[in-house]
């Protein structure tokens, strides 16, 4: 068994129930795979077995890289590179399924960068990805619960999103401290046009940098107090970050980017 390195948050799904269950979300028969963090290939050989068209994996691991190199051959292409530093974008010509037991300590960051990314045309068919629990919670959460925040109003932007499963320590090598959770993202048809997403992430970072206190000081910090924008999504400054749903978020980002064009 390979030794995981903590550095690159490894923890490698062995339960093979799950590892099936996984795979057969969806029929990706002749359909090109993304695979993030295949580890030692648990998930690559469960993949391989639908017969899918091709399968690309991405492994920071070099060490990691090489040996998947020698158990798969030439069955898949292996990208040994950081996912962050990776423009996806460029590396299809057609969408993709895209499957990942991300690590846990950068897991938000990917997921973030992939939506900031979603500029115009979506890069794949769903997304298959596997979270920390409470990470997970944190995504699907709705408006008006403790877990709703950035990553909720982020998240929720341009994709539906369910929970697949919770899954417990000890189908992991090594056991992780919490529990995980799959959750399964789609592209949504109908969703609030928003020029540039990184104002989505700045107006929700500013909101929810204080998310106990009240909306005055974030909205009087991105508006200057613009009682016009008040009136028309009719926000009460003493509600808290918590309080607004996904889509009045979506439309004071509208707002920020119509007064500065």
């Amino acid at each position: 068994m390979i030794a995981p390195k903590k550095s690159l948050g490894q923890n490698f799904l062995i339960d093979n129930k799950i590892l099936e269950k996984i795979t057969n979300l969806v029929d990706i028969k002749n359909e090109t795979v993304f695979e993030v963090g295949p580890g030692t290939g648990n998930l690559t050989e469960f993949i391989l077995k639908q017969n899918p068209k091709m399968v690309v994996v991405i492994e920071k691991d070099k060490n990691l890289a090489e040996k998947l190199k020698k158990k798969f051959e030439e069955k898949i292409t292996i990208i040994n590179d950081d996912v962050l530093e990776v423009n996806e974008c460029s590396l299809f010509n057609e969408k993709v399924i895209v499957y990942g037991n991300l690590p846990y300590n950068i897991s938000t960051e990917i997921l973030s960068k992939w939506i900031i990314n979603l500029k115009k045309n979506f890069w794949f068919y769903n997304l298959i990805l596997m979270f920390q629990k409470e990470v997970a919670d944190r995504i699907i959460a709705e408006v008006n619960t403790k877990n709703y925040g950035r990553l909720s109003v982020l998240s929720n932007w341009k994709l539906d999103i369910k929970k697949i499963i919770d899954i417990k320590p000890e189908s992991f090598y090594p056991k992780p401290k919490v529990d995980s959770s799959v959750l399964f993202f789609s592209p949504k048809k109908q969703f609030h046009k928003i020029n540039d997403p990184k104002n989505l992430e700045k107006i929700t970072r500013i909101f929810f940098n204080h998310r106990r206190k009240m909306l005055k000081n974030p909205f009087n910090q991105l508006f200057n107090g613009n009682s016009e924008v008040i009136d028309k999504l009719k926000i009460d400054l003493k509600l808290r970050p918590q309080n607004l749903d996904f889509e009045t978020y979506y439309k004071l980002t509208s707002e920020y980017e119509a007064l500065r064009s």
